[in-house]
């Protein structure tokens, strides 16, 4: 899905989502486990309450895989200048 953009739009849209999108799917994800267990004195156990963040983060992950792979590797056809030593 993400292939037809070019290396710097998936860069650049990357760190959009990294700025924006991560920290509102944090607020999302922290209120869904909050409108799922709204008394504070009935809490989840630990380990559901870490199965559902563990889950909630691989979640957002999923579709936007293809966004980020390769986006830290160097620019695909262009000479790297620091190698001329």
């Amino acid at each position: 899905m993400f292939e037809r953009f070019s290396y710097k739009a998936r860069k650049r849209l990357a760190i959009v989502v990294l700025l924006v999108g991560m920290p509102l799917y944090v607020v999302v994800a922290v209120s869904l486990v909050n409108w799922l267990f709204p008394d504070p004195l009935d809490k989840p156990p630990v380990l559901v309450e870490l199965v559902i963040y563990i889950g909630l983060g691989v979640l957002w992950i999923w579709p936007l895989k293809g966004l980020f792979r390769g986006v830290g590797q160097p620019e695909p056809g262009r000479e790297d200048d620091a190698d001329d030593g």
